[in-house]
């Protein structure tokens, strides 16, 4: 069948417009193989070709400058049915690269905010003859409303009465009209109608769509129109969440932890409020220890797995056994009334109520249809996941390197290993067990949620656990012997090390990111939106040696390392060992020990000439030195002294200028980051410290801007593209230019944080100032709430008062409750496209309601590698949703400020 394609795109001298796709006759989506179009003018370009009827294809165009190189439109790929019309002909418009509309398309909106309540049909449609169809995308149409067009013609209501699109293709909607009319040139509209009377109750802004007369070929023929964006009078969508980790929240059901079942809770109070997203931290498995070490939930055993503590119990059946039950339920009350999470304890009780209500429930659940169905479609992780931690409780460790014949992951051994027949097969199938529950209920949470119409945003850590599952059955996607974390900034001065391996991104890439899509897919199927913890490492990662814990020592990867002679072009000698071993002289050590100063001395270094020091080969490593000093790995049973000394050490190794390069097969280096800081710095003469400050800012800033942002297109626009959920990224920290760029040409909302602002040349940011692709919030997991940050810095605190609240009188000491008001009311009026608040933040706007332990609402504190991520909330969300004031309160903030329709 003939099918005629038609765009309009207002070329430049030199480009010409080509079309690609699935089809052989459209190319195969090889580029050298696109279509060249014609040029009819009017900036209209077209082509014809011969298809095969009854197949569903996918195409796209392609811009080639005169240059010769190709670029591709924006979005996704367009599709069509040849149906059986003799005859299509299409009319496109070019889709940019660039379009903040584009995230409307995402999950959040198509399937949860602006999902139609119902089908909608079209009231008629032509019997016979050719037909113009005219079709527009636009997910943005409230409940109860639906697309129509009107125009100048009779069969488009002449103008008075709208006819009413089908949304079957939901989020485009579609209307077939006879083409008789449209032999001449013809004005409309589209018109968002109300759904009980058909009466408009919005038009689109802007000139009337133009139609030119169509002459249908044959008459058996289509006319297809696809028109792009309906134009809102109302501005921009915007929306406003709650962001809480699942373990913080309270109900008077859970037991000592927030469960997914306290999810629905949540639902319900931000239904009260206007909230419509619901953000949560990653849900993960971490067992690693059955220590507190553990309630770090940023270093998963398994990606995709679920955390066991977060099922509710009474959904696995009750025990038979009633005086268990009368335990269980007295330590449920104990737990559940601590003002804390108490981690081990809570996993402790649930891990035996697992195993009890297993051995009772699971001949049936084994056999259940639904169980069968779980295990079959997910059995290619939950067999490893159940060997690796059968594994782990038999050989009292998660570092799988010390499982003998299990070191190196073999398929054969681990089918032997869970096969049913063997005698300890309960310790297995107890995983599966867990897994089917948590699955269950998280599902229906998700359901729960998506039926009041709020939306669900989880959280995908930029790394995995060196003990992980993931690093035991697939070890070459991995670098082990590097470790993952961040430059210094303000969460850590030190900078941070996360412990995580890096990734091989060139093996990832060979097989199209396999890895990340399956993880990707997992995630899809409980939220809508997901958070790229540290997007920055999809550029690069900061990667420190493995024998390194401070961050300071590390260098990006992939980087452009400085060969001596590069260096020395610069005009400054390389000096091996002034430059790149620690530089230790007598002045410095009381700086650094005090009073233990001479013991150091004498213990620890080795004089190698007059008042020049080395560090003994005992201790010439950050690792070695902290493992001596805390050979449980725990701070606490570390005696001051030993502290003092044990850090003064690892900060000696810190007094390096260069850190060379592993991976450079020539001798290569990195300028350490924040060098200005040492000693080796200051006491360098003025002209060489004036050549390593320009050095410094060339390698830091300028040197791999192209490099970086070629490495993360080779990555993200795959890893965006293997799901429908909307993508935010945490870009904070040591933000390279080009990052902004790539993430608004991918449509991935970018993280806008008052006290941190963008901006070097400022202290504040203001919400007013952030870009519509965004999310805005007042702070993060990672930082101090709105009180606490208030109470650390008098000075800084009656700045930002005077600055960014607009007072002249003395700032209160205490961010009283109004001053709370001022700050969400202020994000809430920004640009930004979301603004999601910490539940801490939130209720601080109430006295009565709000912790009068402000120190305690913190969460993490990134420098402190023992923190306890114990944080819950002091109220219950029964509580909260009978706290009628407040909830008004909220509701009326969020409605002045326009984020509370649902489009």
């Amino acid at each position: 069948m003939k099918v005629q394609f038609t765009i309009q795109f207002q070329s430049q001298w030199g480009q010409t417009i080509c079309l690609c796709g699935s089809e052989p006759e459209l190319g195969s989506w090889d580029i050298a193989s696109a279509i060249e179009l014609a040029y009819l003018g009017n900036d209209l370009w077209s082509g014809e070709l011969e298809l095969p009827e009854g197949k569903y294809l996918e195409y796209k165009y392609l811009l080639r400058e005169a240059t010769g190189i190709m670029q591709w439109e924006g979005g996704e790929n367009r599709s069509l049915l040849t149906s059986s019309y003799s005859a299509i002909t299409i009319r496109d418009y070019w889709h940019p690269v660039i379009d903040p509309e584009r995230v409307l398309f995402t999950k959040v909106f198509t399937e949860v905010i602006m999902k139609p309540e119902s089908s909608i049909k079209q009231e008629s449609v032509p019997e016979s003859g050719p037909v113009v169809r005219l079709t527009l995308s636009a997910p943005r149409v409230g409940p109860g409303y639906g697309m129509a067009v009107i125009g100048s013609v009779s069969s488009l209501g002449s103008w008075t009465r709208p006819r009413l699109m089908s949304n079957h293709n939901y989020p485009k909607w579609e209307i077939e009209l006879s083409a008789n009319e449209f032999n001449q040139p013809i004005n409309y509209k589209y018109v968002i109608v109300k759904l009980d009377n058909h009466n408009i109750a919005t038009w689109e802004e802007g000139e009337n769509r133009l139609l030119m007369p169509f002459v249908p070929p044959v008459e058996d023929s289509v006319f297809i129109v696809n028109d792009e964006k309906f134009r809102y009078p109302v501005g921009n969508f915007k929306g406003a969440g709650v962001a809480v980790p699942v373990f913080s929240l309270r109900t008077n059901e859970s037991f000592g932890v927030g469960e997914f079942n306290d999810i629905r809770k949540l639902v319900d109070w931000c239904t009260l409020t206007g909230l419509k997203m619901i953000q949560v931290l990653p849900i993960n498995e971490t067992v690693a220890t059955h220590s507190w070490l553990d309630s770090y939930p940023y270093k998963s055993i398994t990606v995709m797995a679920l955390h066991p503590m977060y099922l509710h119990l009474p959904g696995l059946g009750a025990l038979k056994d009633a005086a268990l039950m009368e335990e269980f339920e007295k330590a449920r009350q104990e737990l559940n009334a601590r003002p804390h999470v108490d981690y081990v304890g809570v996993n402790r009780s649930k891990a035996r109520y697992f195993k009890l209500i297993f051995d009772q429930n699971w001949p049936e659940v084994s056999k259940l249809e639904s169980y069968q169905q779980f295990f079959e479609a997910n059995k290619e992780w939950l067999k490893p996941y159940a060997a690796f931690c059968y594994l782990r409780d038999r050989f009292k460790t998660s570092d799988f390197r010390q499982w003998e014949e299990y070191a190196t992951y073999n398929p054969e051994l681990i089918d032997q290993l869970t096969d049913p027949a063997q005698d300890f097969h309960e310790h297995i199938a107890v995983h599966y067990y867990q897994q089917y529950y948590l699955d269950k209920q998280l599902r229906e949470v998700v359901e729960y949620a998506h039926s009041k119409g709020v939306a669900l945003k989880g959280d995908i850590p930029i790394g995995i656990s060196p003990n992980s599952i993931e690093a035991w059955t697939e070890p070459h996607l991995f670098n082990l012997d590097g470790q993952a974390g961040a430059p210094p900034d303000d969460f850590a001065v030190m900078g941070q090390n996360w412990g995580f391996p890096t990734y091989n991104w060139d093996v990832m890439a060979a097989d199209g990111f396999a890895w990340w899509k399956k993880r990707l897919g997992m995630m899809e199927k409980y939220f809508d939106a997901y958070r790229i913890d540290h997007i920055l490492g999809f550029f690069r990662i900061w990667e420190i040696p493995k024998e390194s814990l401070h961050g300071l020592l590390g260098y990006f990867k992939p980087g452009l390392p400085m060969t001596p002679s590069e260096i020395e072009d610069w005009g400054l000698w390389f000096d091996y060992d002034r430059f790149t071993k620690p530089y230790i002289r007598s002045y410095l050590l009381h700086d650094f020990f005090g009073e233990y100063a001479d013991e150091v001395r004498r213990k620890y270094l080795i004089e190698t000439e007059f008042d020049h020091f080395t560090i003994k080969p005992e201790f010439d490593t950050q690792r070695k030195i902290y493992d001596h000093f805390t050979p449980d790995g725990i701070t606490s049973g570390v005696s001051a002294k030993d502290i003092i000394i044990r850090d003064g050490l690892m900060s000696l190794l810190n007094e390096v200028l260069f850190i060379k390069d592993p991976y450079s097969e020539y001798p290569a280096y990195h300028p350490r980051i924040v060098l200005h800081f040492t000693y080796s710095y200051r006491d360098l003469e003025d002209y060489k410290r004036s050549i390593i400050n320009e050095l410094y800012i060339h390698y830091f800033y300028r040197r791999h801007e192209e490099f970086w942002k070629q490495h993360a297109l080779a990555k993200l626009p795959a890893i965006v593209s293997a799901s429908n959920m909307l993508v935010c990224g945490e870009d904070l920290g040591m933000v390279p230019d080009n990052v902004p760029e790539v993430m608004r040409t991918l449509n991935i909302l970018s993280l806008e944080i008052q006290r941190m602002p963008k901006n070097p040349r400022i202290e504040f940011g203001h919400p007013a100032d952030a870009p519509y692709l965004s999310v805005c919030t007042t702070s993060t997991h990672d930082m101090s709430t709105i009180r606490g940050w208030w109470e650390e810095d008098r000075a800084r605190t009656e700045r930002f008062y005077k600055h960014i609240l607009g007072h002249n009188d003395i700032a209160p000491y205490f961010a009283e409750p109004w001053v709370c008001q001022e700050i969400i009311r202020q994000h809430l009026h920004s640009p930004a496209m979301w603004t999601i608040f910490p539940i801490q933040d939130l209720i601080a706007v109430d006295g009565s309601l709000r912790w009068d332990q402000t120190d305690k609402e913190r969460i993490n504190v990134p420098s402190d590698p023992e923190n306890k991520w114990q944080y819950r909330m002091i109220i219950s969300l029964e509580e909260l949703i009978e706290a009628d004031e407040f909830n008004r309160m909220i509701r009326n903030m969020v409605h002045l400020a326009g984020r509370d329709a649902a489009y």
